[in-house]
């Protein structure tokens, strides 16, 4: 079901924002200066009535396309029947003008539900756009089979026909001719697909609906002080990451963890569903699964993931020295759970205020392209990101970047920003996303806007590397060293955590294979089985099956598997920041033209035309010396402190 524009355009739920006029034609490669951050200017809320008025206009625009969708079928079905080359370009404009307006119209839906999860229009809404594209798919799946059956020899006569066709070989190279394997054997084939496809996209839209009004609300715990303190999504890693009172970590971290064990049954049965119409609607594509189906669809091979899993299962030991330095600062004896998210401050409680940290943002991009600053200067001050949590008016516990493509701008961030040290990095995280969602929308057309997750998640994992190295050039000691060893969490959590998910996601699929029912005990064993085979045996995990993976909200995403993406991209990352270290000015030049790119070559062929890279173990060797690397200046920051010297 990849390869219609519509398909891409849905799934992505993408967006974009103008610049200021001129601010988009200026190249990279002309050098303009970098704008100054008016720190006076910067905005802390949406306001989406660039995208719509109002929830009625955004009706009206829906009621519309719902005609135009009925005009292409009514137009095409009958055309493709005596299929050439000017009605296929036809149907491909008409059907990107569609879907250009319909990645408008969702990406104000689901950014209205962001903020409340509760609201009962936008759930709604959301439940009718899954519909309508189902719908679609299923009324014009006479393309898709159509297309997919050609042969090379008719797909040359076609791009004869009509030269206009050529702008779109790559496109439906990727989109059609790849995917002739894995394509509807007849339109009832095709609509009962759809018809899976919709059911998993309501499941999803129902996790995480549960995931933001239970399963991350555990209550209230009594603080050793007397406070009563409720656990909720932002609270819970607020209070593990700044009391310096053991006690109250250990309370809240055993309310959580016992809570999401309630929550378990719930969700156990949620993931069943979800799990059985993965791989059936994989498998009425001729894949073995949905992992199959995902790691095809990301140009990757089973084997590259495994090696890349097996390497950072090998090279745990790589933390042992950073967990001991952590154990050794706080003074205990044996490092617990509920420790490892402590900020390492002498004030763990300080709060950095969001305009400082956008002014620390703005400055690590001093040794990048200019068009770096440029779109960070005008994404901040834009109303185009949505900062601070409000958990109790139903916003959503993550944090995401919506593309823009078609108004060719920046993205739209969601945060749920507190000020701690982590939030500073989830800031800068997401900027990258926006950075490279404006260099494609204003280089490629909307149709090769886009690319596989761990494609996606290079430049928000660069912009991580780009601000931890500014910081440890101009903090002070302490900062550095909280800064350093927040991050080198961070790099657990992309080695371990991330591509441990992906494992629980494979064996939780094939464990819910021909089950029709399935308990939260037997995945709470699944997970912490997983969990071992990546933990550090120092650290004092509890003994009993956890439920952690209720929470995972990306398990229960209609893109499969996607946590290994972070992982993967994280690897690539540190390749090219050493890169980028050894000669700054030659890597700009390679990494805005990489950026900007898009889906007009594949992934394998864009690490390899603009960094020589290739995804295998020695990436992921490299990774994990790049992580004892850090350990190694984390220790020394240590000992300067402590020696003096």
């Amino acid at each position: 079901m990849k390869s219609s524009i519509l398909a891409v355009a849905f799934v992505v739920a993408a967006v974009f924002v103008l610049l200021p006029s001129g601010a988009g034609d200026q190249s990279a490669a002309e050098g303009a200066p970098a704008p100054h951050l008016n720190l006076e200017n910067i905005t802390k809320s949406w306001n989406l009535t660039f995208l719509f008025e109002n929830r009625e206009e955004a009706r009206a625009e829906f009621d519309r396309l719902k005609l135009e969708a009925e005009t292409i079928n009514e137009t095409y079905r009958p055309a493709f029947e005596e299929l050439n080359g000017p009605v296929l370009l036809g149907y491909l404009e008409d059907e990107r003008n569609l879907s250009i307006s319909l990645d408008l119209l969702s990406t104000y839906v689901y950014a209205q539900n962001s903020l409340n999860v509760n609201d009962d229009f936008f759930e709604t809404f959301i439940s009718e756009i899954q519909t309508f594209y189902a719908d679609y798919y299923a009324a014009t799946s006479f393309a898709e089979i159509r297309l997919k059956s050609l042969s090379r020899e008719e797909w040359e006569v076609l791009f004869g026909g009509e030269p206009g066709l050529e702008e779109y070989r790559t496109y439906l190279e990727s989109g059609y001719i790849r995917y002739a394997d894995h394509r509807p054997r007849n339109e009832t084939h095709a609509a009962f697909i759809a018809e899976i496809a919709d059911q998993l996209m309501k499941l999803e839209t129902q996790a995480i609906k549960e995931i933001t009004n239970n399963v991350t609300v555990a209550g209230n715990v009594t603080l050793t002080d007397g406070t009563e303190y409720p656990v909720n999504y932002q609270s819970y890693y607020r209070l593990l990451a700044t009391d310096p009172d053991r006690e109250n970590r250990k309370l809240c971290y055993d309310k959580r963890f016992y809570h999401l064990k309630d929550e378990s049954d719930k969700m156990a049965a949620l993931y069943l569903l979800k799990a059985k119409k993965d791989d059936h609607l994989s498998r009425e594509l001729n894949y073995s699964d949905a992992y199959a189906s995902t790691i095809f669809d990301s140009y990757l091979s089973e084997e590259q993931i495994e090696e890349m899993n097996s390497v950072f299962k090998e090279r745990k030991d790589a933390f042992y020295g950073y967990h001991e330095f952590k154990r050794e600062k706080m003074g205990v004896d044996r490092l617990m759970p509920y420790d490892l998210f402590l900020q390492l401050t002498d004030d763990p409680d300080q709060i950095y205020n969001y305009t400082e940290t956008l002014a620390e943002i703005g400055a690590s991009y001093s040794g990048m392209d200019p068009i770096f600053s440029e779109i960070f200067a005008y994404m901040v001050t834009s109303n185009l990101i949505d900062v601070y949590p409000n958990p109790d008016n139903g916003k959503q516990t993550s944090e995401y970047c919506m593309s823009l493509f078609p108004l060719k701008l920046p993205g739209m961030i969601f945060l749920n920003y507190e000020g701690l040290i982590y939030d500073k990095k989830t800031v800068t995280h997401e900027v990258g996303h926006a950075i490279n969602f404006y260099l494609m929308g204003n280089s490629v057309d909307f149709i090769y806007c886009g690319g596989p997750e761990y494609e996606m998640e290079i430049p928000s994992t660069f912009n991580e590397e780009l601000f931890v190295d500014y910081v440890l050039e101009n903090s002070d000691r302490e900062t550095a060293l909280a800064v350093l060893d927040q991050h080198i969490g961070e790099y657990k959590n992309y080695f371990t955590f991330q591509s441990m998910i992906t494992e629980f996601e494979r064996q939780a699929h094939i464990l819910c294979d021909g089950k029709d029912e399935i308990s939260g005990a037997e995945l709470n064993s699944l997970w912490r089985d997983l969990c071992k085979e990546y933990e550090d045996e120092n650290i004092g995990y509890y003994d009993e099956d956890s439920a952690e993976w209720t929470y995972v909200d990306h398990i229960y995403l209609t893109n499969n598997y996607y946590t290994f993406s972070y992982s993967l991209s994280k690897a690539i990352t540190l390749s090219l920041f050493k890169i980028y270290k050894e000669n700054p000015q030659e890597f700009n030049e390679r990494y805005v033209g990489y950026l900007s790119a898009g889906t007009t070559m594949t992934p394998p062929e864009k690490l390899e035309k603009f960094f020589g890279i290739e995804i295998n173990r020695t990436l992921f060797e490299d990774a994990m010396d790049v992580v004892e690397m850090r350990v190694n200046q984390l220790q020394e920051l240590e000992e300067v402190g402590v020696t003096g010297l």
